[in-house]
């Protein structure tokens, strides 16, 4: 399986790093993993809602550049779909089961996901009601995509 992570923006922080790179590791055995970072749309502090719109579109057009036709597109969003870590596993299992070996996992800048991005989503995921720095997301993401694939193995982890 081919996992791409589609996010918007330069991590800087070490831990983060550290974290992603020590789950992209144990993910080696199960699936390529590969993070995709597109610039941020620099904006000041206090936008316009047409402004606000104006820099997701940029940002989105970026993200959507990086996405292949044929991946199955799960964007991160607040207002996705709840799912538990047995769902997301099961969700990922099913996708491989029937063909599906692209998936590709997008996060958003600041501002979150521009329609267009939203539009082209197969699916949506919220890992809660609560925003979450989106350099965080990433670190949260992957750990949840080995839990998953750990899971679906019956390995022990998940408990």
């Amino acid at each position: 399986m081919n996992i791409s992570i589609v996010t918007v923006g330069k991590l800087k922080e070490k831990y983060l790093k550290q974290g992603i790179e020590e789950y992209t590791k144990r993910l080696g055995p199960f699936a390529k993993i590969d993070v995709i970072e597109v610039p941020d749309e620099k904006a000041p502090e206090n936008l316009s809602e047409t402004e606000m719109i104006q820099v997701k579109k940029a940002e989105g057009d970026r993200i959507l550049s990086k996405i292949s036709s044929d991946a199955h597109v799960i964007a991160l969003a607040i207002n996705g779909n709840m799912k538990t870590s047995e769902q997301l596993a099961r969700d990922l299992d099913q996708l491989a089961t029937y063909g599906k070996s692209k998936i590709a996992f997008v996060i958003g800048g600041s501002l979150g996901l521009s329609d267009e991005v939203l539009q082209r989503a197969n699916d949506t995921l919220s890992f809660s009601k609560m925003t979450f720095p989106h350099q965080l997301m990433r670190l949260i993401l992957v750990e949840q995509v080995y839990r998953a694939f750990k899971i679906n193995r019956g390995e022990p982890y998940h408990k």
